[in-house]
C-alpha cells in the first residue's frame, strides 16, 4: 500500500510517499511545494494543486493523508494555511484518492508514542521509521512523512479490529 502525507500550508506544503511491504516501511519519495510570499494567493493555489498533481501522476499512491488544521492564534495564518489545505484535498479528491485526516496530536502519537513530542522528537522517529541515513529535509518533508506514517500504522490498526 502507497500512502501521500500531506503537510499542508500555502508558503510550503509538503508532501510524502511511503509505502508498506511485508509490514516494512518505505521512503519512496519526499518534498515540498514552494509559493512566493508576494504572489497573489491565486497563483499560489494553482501553483499547490499543479504540483501537487505532478506528484500523484509521478508516485501513484493509493490512499492519501492530510494533517488537520490546528486551532490558531493567529487567524490570518490559519486562513492561509486553510487555503492550501483545501487545494491540496481538492488535488487529492480529483485524483480520486481517498483522503483520511489527522489532528497534530494523532500523529504524534503514531509516530513517538506521545501526544506532547516535540518537532526534532518526530523527525528523529521518522528517520528510524523509515532507515533513512539523514532526517528529511526541510521541515515539511519530513512532517508529510510523518502523516502518511500516521496513516499506515491507523491502517495496520483498523485491520486488527
Amino acid at each position: 500500500m502507497r500512502v501521500i502525507g500531506i503537510d499542508p500550508g500555502t508558503a510550503i506544503t509538503g508532501w510524502g510517499i511511503v509505502e508498506e511491504r511485508m509490514q516494512s516501511l518505505n521512503m519512496v519519495a519526499y518534498g515540498v511545494v514552494t509559493t512566493p510570499a508576494k504572489t497573489p494567493l491565486p497563483e499560489r493555489l494553482q501553483t499547490i494543486y499543479q504540483e501537487l498533481t505532478a506528484v500523484i501522476a509521478e508516485w501513484n499512491p493509493d490512499l492519501s493523508a492530510i494533517e488537520e488544521l490546528f486551532f490558531s492564534k493567529n487567524a490570518k495564518t490559519a486562513l492561509s494555511v486553510g487555503h492550501g489545505r483545501g487545494v491540496a484535498m481538492l488535488t487529492l479528491a480529483n485524483a480520486n484518492l481517498p483522503i483520511t485526516e489527522y489532528k497534530p496530536l494523532e500523529i504524534k502519537q503514531a509516530i513517538t508514542g506521545h501526544g506532547g513530542a516535540t518537532k526534532p522528537q518526530i523527525q528523529q522517529m521518522v528517520k528510524l521509521l523509515l532507515e533513512l541515513d539523514d532526517i528529511p529535509r526541510p521541515d515539511d518533508a519530513a512532517d508529510a512523512l510523518a502523516v502518511a506514517i500516521c496513516h499506515l500504522h491507523s491502517a495496520r490498526l483498523r485491520a486488527l479490529v
